[in-house]
């Protein structure tokens, strides 16, 4: 730090200050460290930072005009170690065109420890249960070229291709089992992992023009993805029972989409926009599931352990086609000047066929592995006619009122037939769906210091189902008759400046969501409430030219209750589930001189809501408390460079985990940005 500090001062001395000439190009160098104690993996999940030293070019821009109209610009940057790359190059000329191209990199970080089974305090740690650690990791990043003519008076033509691309390992939330729990029964808290190969090459090509008062475009897309996934998962380790699942999937699909618009400005009162849209997507599925005695195990009839009994299925074969046509029409209308009315009406409909084969692999110590060909044969479609109407009025002094109605009507049908001896329909589900949505809301300008806007809506969501089949599915939707969701939302806020150093502006959200189910036999029945209250205050606060405060802070409310908690037997498998929760955080500014100020920053996360349940069922509920505390210097050493350097402090508590995802952590970072 010291040294980059030095660095800054050398440069400083051989810069002039009093030059008039603007300092357009610029680079930033930061480097700096995290420090990290507990659990390295969480703290890089949360905070996308990773632990240890990191570096590089922070930021980067250099441009030159070339030329009358020609612009050069070069953006980039590179953080060492935290895998965080970009380049990107521009050359323009508004009466000719442009030739861009540019690569982005950048690491998600995870954290792979499973779940927490308090009773007993069992706990995997990811290394022990798989043979990997924690701190998993996938690589996103994209590569592209577009190239444009923007000759005058002439179509806009483009063109653009993209190579995107995941690589690496991540967590999966379907853990394995365990037994150990001290007699409670089995519980799905093993740590698992999927590993991530995706590529993706996507080709484009679009025109647009404008002929008279009409604007119009069309352009076609090409997409290639090749997806080669796994879901690894341990089950049963330190029994008897112990193994290992492969699943890989691995999924290669070709897109073809056409698409045209049109937009008309037929005076300033009248406005229709045109759309439409195909879509072919043609997809082949492969792929396996296999149990052994390690990852990425070969397929061995012969395996077997006692108490196990599993199902794989092996020469995943199979494919589907998608075919979907949209279309759209909107017309804003103005008939006054304070009124403004948008009716809209959206068509959408979709087919897909699909098959696919395999080999279904049964695992039982009682009996010989049974291996069994099988075929899956299904279809599905839908139709969905969505409409809409907003309006808008500004006629009374001092107050805007708008208000929307939404409706979407849509009818499927979901068809899936087993291809065995004998055949084996698995579903044959016609579906309908109506959802209603209606908007009311309002803006008041009391005072010049002070207003008042609020909102309402209820949104309704009818879902029924007609099973074709003699015997009832088991399969979701299938063995659903009916389905309803109702919800009210409304807000209020106020914003007030009482003085021109101050603005407050609080807020307060309420929101009621109902579901109703009927199935087989099953009356409907209210199977689920949530209610949800949200209480937020923003304070905005200049005292003084020098400084500035500014502080949030929200308490949330929020339960979700069901029926099925009080049923007979029940005995706490089932529990009303509260999700309460607040968070503050302040930000503060301070200018120490004309070339130095400090900014401070301090932010709460606390929701304390977590039941141990693990006699009954595994517990889940959030149970957290995060603090942060960051502090950033910036000087102004001269007209063209400017360093910095931040401390930060992050607190990590998460009762769920056990303690096991705690961490507290120290960032240390600095900076130096060089302009010319």
């Amino acid at each position: 730090m010291i040294g980059l500090l030095a660095a800054a001062q050398a440069v400083a001395q051989d810069t002039n200050d009093n030059s008039s000439a603007e300092l357009k190009n610029w680079v930033t160098i930061g480097a700096g460290s995290t420090f990290v104690g507990g659990d390295k993996a969480q703290f890089m999940h949360e905070k996308q930072i990773p632990s240890g030293p990191f570096g590089g070019i922070e930021d980067f821009h250099w441009e030159k005009f070339i030329g009358k109209k020609g612009f050069l610009s070069v953006d980039g940057h590179g953080i060492f170690d935290n895998h965080d790359y970009s380049l990107r190059l521009s050359l323009s000329d508004p009466d000719k065109g442009y030739v861009r191209a540019g690569y982005t990199e950048f690491r998600t970080w995870y954290d792979g420890n499973g779940g927490f089974f308090p009773h007993n305090d069992l706990w995997f740690s990811t290394r022990a249960a798989n043979g990997y650690g924690n701190e998993l990791h996938v690589d996103r990043g994209q590569a592209w070229f577009e190239a444009g003519l923007t000759l005058p008076d002439k179509p806009v033509i483009s063109f653009r291709y993209e190579h995107d691309f995941r690589h690496g390992e991540k967590d999966s939330t379907e853990w394995g089992d365990s037994n150990l729990t001290g007699g409670l029964g089995t519980r799905n808290i093993v740590p698992t992992f999927m590993g991530i190969d995706e590529t993706r090459d996507i080709f484009q090509v679009d025109l647009k023009h404008t002929v008279d008062k009409t604007d119009f475009g069309v352009g076609v897309r090409y997409e290639l993805d090749r997806n080669d996934d796994t879901l690894n998962i341990h089950r049963r380790p330190g029994e008897s029972a112990d193994r290992f699942v492969t699943q890989e999937d691995v999924l290669n699909d070709d897109l073809f989409n056409a698409h045209a618009f049109t937009a008309t400005h037929f005076n300033e009162r009248v406005v229709l926009t045109l759309g439409g849209s195909f879509t072919t997507l043609d997809t082949d599925t492969s792929g396996s599931r296999i149990y052994g005695s390690g990852y990425d195990a070969v397929y061995d009839p012969n395996y077997a352990n006692a108490q196990r009994f599993d199902e794989g299925f092996l020469n995943l074969q199979g494919g589907a086609n998608t075919k979907q046509y949209v279309g759209n029409v909107n017309l804003m209308l103005t008939p006054w000047d304070s009124f403004t009315i948008v009716p809209s009406l959206r068509i959408e409909h979709e087919n897909t066929d699909g098959s696919a084969n395999f080999i279904d692999t049964t695992v039982n110590p009682a009996l010989p592995v049974t291996e069994t060909p099988t075929d899956y044969v299904g279809d599905n479609w839908f139709l969905d006619v969505a409409e809409s109407l907003e309006a808008r009025y500004t006629g009374v002094t001092n107050w805007t009122f708008y208000a929307m109605g939404e409706w979407s009507e849509t009818e499927g049908n979901e068809t899936e037939r087993e291809v065995i001896a004998p055949a084996a329909p698995v579903e044959n589900t016609d579906w309908r769906r109506f959802t209603q949505k209606y908007s009311v809301g309002a803006n008041w300008y009391p005072l010049s210091r002070l207003n008042f806007s609020g909102q309402y809506y209820h949104k309704i969501h009818e879902y029924d189902y007609d099973n074709r089949l003699t015997a009832s599915p088991t399969g979701y939707p299938g063995f659903l008759d009916d389905q309803n969701f109702k919800t009210d939302d409304m807000n209020v806020r106020a914003t007030w400046r009482p003085l021109g150093t101050l603005l407050l502006v609080t807020r307060y959200d309420f929101q009621l969501s109902t579901v109703e189910t009927s199935a087989g036999s099953l009356n409907s029945v209210e199977s689920a409430e949530t209610t949800t209250h949200i209480v937020s205050e923003s304070i905005g606060w200049t005292p003084w030219s020098r400084l500035y405060v500014q502080a949030n802070g929200s308490y949330v409310l929020e339960s979700v209750d069901t029926p099925a908690a009080n049923l007979p037997g029940i005995t706490n498998l089932v529990l009303n589930f509260p999700s309460d929760y607040w968070d503050a955080n302040v930000m503060a500014g301070f200018a120490i001189n004309d070339k130095t100020d400090l900014q401070l920053q301090y932010s709460y996360y606390r929701a304390d809501d977590f039941v141990n349940n693990s006699t009954f069922s595994q517990p889940y509920g959030a149970g957290f408390e995060q603090q942060n505390v960051t502090a950033t210097l910036n000087r102004q050493i001269s007209k063209a460079v400017r360093a910095s350097l931040k401390y930060g402090f992050y607190h990590n508590h998460n009762e769920t985990s056990g303690g096991h995802n705690d961490y507290d952590a120290h960032l240390l970072f600095a900076t130096i940005e060089y302009r010319f």
